[in-house]
């Protein structure tokens, strides 16, 4: 790198800095077109993202590389006032600033501080309890594309001043069009501004945003600190693909040969966590005196006067912390995925007490090194790292997540805070910085993150803000009522009244091995999207008629024995609310029997549950309005590990009165204390997926199709009528109730005489087969034959563990397996009939640790 002024007033000359793309750029062809000044705020790594191979790492965002408070701050300020000049004083008081989660919260947030009067809202992946949705977007390209807005004002973008809009870069300008087309359908205005830190779109990106405002009628003007345009290989894709999975295998410990069987070049990656210390440093968890009622950040909204408000105590702030600092002279103020603004602002004032008291001169913003304060942030987003000066991304601490349930599974990552091969990157002290709802074991588990960055510092301090959650609202929007058949489903309409709403017109299908990749990498929740439907050959179909045949008197008995136990235990005129859509046949069949037997007419609803984002609270507060939350009881099909379990436990501890002991047929994990049965054995519902639920999809939640006072959303495949067996199911289940009666009668006796406390069996299992199988994530082992099925339907397995000697309940588990290509391997001690496995290193091609294919 030659010529150009450094923000420091330094030149690159002097400086002979290596810039931290060259590494990326040499080995795929990949490079940077436009200003000087680019190098400078860019770098580049390698993602691990099915959809792009590159990353443009940023270094003045504050998010994978540590850099000076002032730097990232001030680089949000200078953008906020441009804006504001743009605009002129009278419009900029009118408008309001919207970053985007995670990358943008801070970057937003500084903009706002530019504008000065403006108030700011960022978008959210995490849900809050009682907090109403305004609306919400896609982000396509991302590892988790679903946006929520939830600001405490409802009437926040309801204003007709600019609407400013954040982004740390514009690559193809798609998530800016679908922002503004989600928005303007709610809240249409005249003008918008689109800002970020570089813009990298390409002529037809530009072209595509010009003609997307000409015809929305609005003006969309753009502020970047820098332009240019990113040169890409066409077959960037693969190869950058296959070179993070070398370099993950050589992290890894396993072979890593290059093309034709070469070498593998350049260092090894550099995931820091593989080797952690002895966890002889302990965090020191310290008061910083956040003010009451001050929001952490603009995930509900932030307003000048707060910022007036946290202007005034970050001295104070800064100083508890200094006392607790030991006289470290190189720091790290650590934030935590959206909480950016927070943590970077403590490491501005922080910044200016150290300097004020040691002198120091800050470093160029590329380099990283020296003493002083320094300001970065933990991610979702999995990347490669390389430790080489010419890699963006050197280092990588991973850990578990640590937000709770709404904000999903998975590993996080710290990046470029462990020093790899550099000591003098090393930090004296860490200050991590989370806000309540991230104060969780996980945090402190070893492994965590907290255990993590002990490795690699002298002095860790843990600083925990309190989450501002707004007060209820008053009132809310009227509740949408029921869908019901035929209309939405083939179940008549007095079966069931389905609580969600209709997308059938919506695609949401996509190919089995996609989605796959999107939701073990972090890219998708499995709710955002539909499996494309299993269509049953006539062998199938065959043996789905032949094992209705055999069980359909197992099925009634266990039908009529959880019904009878609810009757007698949560009293006689129980509303029925079934899980879809695994537990509304179910449902539909528990009816049946309390019509049949007791001449009962049981309400009967179907709502959606979604694993990592909990229970639909549209359907809850319906619920609530109409029935007596204490007589609704929830219906399952059946139990794996108890994921929905524990799930709906806890989502309905925020909704007092609804009890949230579960019902379900098939209880094979022991974890529910009123069911059906315990066997793991066929039931013939799920063999199918909607030809024998009423025609009705898996249930789908995505922040663009999902209002605040939506129901989540499914489809209903009228086209599929041809094909409809959930009328024979119920039907041939119904007709052997008179002949099972006496059995339910003597069951339901010695149930209710039992000790039926959940032994959670099953999930001990699971914990055992996971480590066992060397896949070390139990989302991945899907127990009982229901939940194998659903493993061979809907995802891409990597193999089946079935019990020795399991008989005719798993010929339709066979016959999947031998169709996908999946090895069938019987075992010995296996509490369930069968256990499906998803491969954990799930890639198109991957093979698995035995060499066989993971992909079908």
């Amino acid at each position: 790198m030659t010529g150009g002024a450094r923000h420091d007033g330094t030149t690159k000359e002097t400086q002979h800095v290596v810039w931290t793309g060259e590494w990326v750029a040499g080995r795929l062809g990949v490079s940077l077109s436009g200003g000087d000044e680019l190098p400078d705020l860019l770098g580049l790594a390698l993602r691990r993202n099915p959809k792009r191979a590159h990353l443009l790492v940023s270094n003045v965002l504050g998010k994978h590389v540590p850099q000076r408070p002032a730097v990232v701050h001030g680089a949000g300020l200078g953008l906020g006032r441009r804006v504001r000049q743009l605009l002129g004083e009278e419009a900029a008081a009118r408008s309001v600033v919207l970053g985007y989660a995670e990358t943008a919260t801070g970057l937003g947030h500084s903009v706002a501080d530019g504008l000065a009067l403006a108030p700011y809202l960022h978008s959210t992946r995490r849900p809050v309890a009682g907090v109403a949705q305004v609306g919400g977007f896609e982000e396509e390209h991302s590892h988790a594309t679903s946006h929520l807005l939830l600001p405490q004002d409802r009437e926040l973008l309801a204003g007709d001043g600019p609407l400013v809009l954040v982004d740390d870069e514009f690559s193809t300008g798609r998530t800016v069009l679908n922002t503004i087309r989600a928005l303007h359908a709610h809240f249409p205005r005249e003008r918008y501004v689109v800002v970020a830190l570089v813009d990298m779109r390409s002529d037809e990106d530009r072209g595509r945003l010009e003609k997307f405002a000409a015809e929305l009628g609005a003006r969309v003007d753009l502020v970047a600190l820098a332009a240019g345009g990113v040169r890409l290989p066409e077959d960037v894709l693969s190869r950058g693909q296959d070179l993070v999975a070398r370099h993950e295998a050589l992290a890894a410990g396993a072979p890593a040969p290059g093309p034709n069987g070469a070498p593998q070049d350049g260092p090894r990656p550099a995931d820091a966590s593989a080797a952690p210390g002895p966890g002889g440093v302990h965090a020191v968890r310290i008061d910083l005196g956040w003010p009451a009622g001050l929001p952490d950040g603009g995930r509900h909204g932030f307003t000048p006067a707060h910022r007036e408000r946290l202007e005034e105590r970050l001295p104070a702030m800064a100083a508890r912390l200094a006392q607790r600092l030991d006289g470290a002279r190189r720091i790290l103020v650590l934030g935590n995925e959206e909480l950016m603004y927070a943590p970077l602002r403590i490491a501005g004032a922080l910044d200016a007490l150290v300097t004020a008291e040691h002198g120091d001169a800050a470093p160029a913003p590329a380099d990283g090194i020296g003493a002083g304060v320094f300001f970065s942030t933990t991610t979702r987003s999995p990347v490669l790292a390389v430790d080489d000066p010419g890699y963006a991304i050197r280092t990588r601490l991973s850990f578990p997540a640590h937000d709770g349930p709404a904000d999903g599974p998975g590993e996080r990552y710290a990046y470029n805070v462990a020093p790899g091969s550099a000591p003098e990157r090393r930090f004296d002290a860490i200050v991590a910085v989370v806000d309540a709802p991230g104060d969780r074991p996980e945090l402190h588990a070893a492994g965590g993150l907290l255990h993590r960055l002990a490795a690699h510092t002298d002095r860790l301090l843990l600083a925990v803000l309190p989450s501002y959650t707004p007060p209820p609202e008053a009132g809310s929007m009227p509740l949408p009522e029921p869908l019901r058949g035929p209309a939405f489903s083939s179940y008549a309409a007095d079966e069931v009244g389905w609580l969600l709403q209709d997308l059938s017109g919506v695609p949401l299908e996509a190919p089995t091995e996609e989605r796959e990749e999107a939701i073990q990498r972090g890219g998708a929740h499995y709710a955002e999207s539909l499996p494309v439907e299993f269509q049953p050959s006539q062998e199938y179909q065959a043996l789905f008629h032949s094992a209705l045949k055999t069980s359909a008197s197992r099925i009634a008995r266990a039908v009529g024995t959880v019904t009878e136990t609810v009757l007698a235990e949560r009293g006689p005129h129980p509303v029925l609310v079934s899980l879809a859509r695994a537990g509304t046949p179910v449902g539909v069949l528990m009816r049946r029997w309390a019509r049949h037997v007791h001449g009962l007419e049981l309400p009967h609803y179907a709502v959606s549950i979604v694993r990592g984002r909990g229970i639909d609270t549209t359907a809850l507060r319906w619920l609530a309005a109409r029935h007596d939350p204490a007589d609704v009881v929830f219906v399952d099909g059946w139990t794996g590990k108890g994921a929905i379990t524990r799930e709906l436990a806890q989502a309905l501890a925020d909704f007092p009165g609804f009890d949230p002991r579960m019902v379900v047929l098939a209880d094979p994990g022991g974890c529910v204390e009123t069911y059906g049965t315990r066997d793991d054995f066929l039931i013939p519902s799920a063999c199918l997926n909607s030809t024998v639920s009423g025609l009705i999809s898996r249930t789908v939640l995505r922040a663009d199709l999902v209002g605040p006072d939506d129901f989540h959303g499914a489809k209903f495949y009228r086209e599929l009528a041809a094909a409809d067996l959930s009328g024979t199911f119920l039907d041939a289940v119904a007709a052997r109730f008179d002949e099972v009666a006496e059995e339910v009668a003597a069951e339901v006796k010695e149930l209710a005489a039992a000790d039926r406390t959940p032994t959670w069996e099953g999930w001990a299992a699971v914990q055992r087969i996971s480590e066992e199988y060397g896949i070390h994530d139990v989302n991945l082992v899907k127990p009982g034959v229901g939940e194998t099925t659903r493993v061979l339907l809907r995802r891409v397995p990597w193999k089946i563990l079935a019990r020795r000697g399991a008989g005719a309940d798993l010929a339709h588990v066979r016959l999947l397996a031998e169709q996908r290509g999946v090895p069938v391997e019987e075992v010995d001690q296996l509490p369930y009939t069968c256990v499906g496995l998803v491969h954990p290193r799930f890639t198109r091609g991957a093979t698995g640790a035995d060499g066989k294919a993971v992909a079908s």
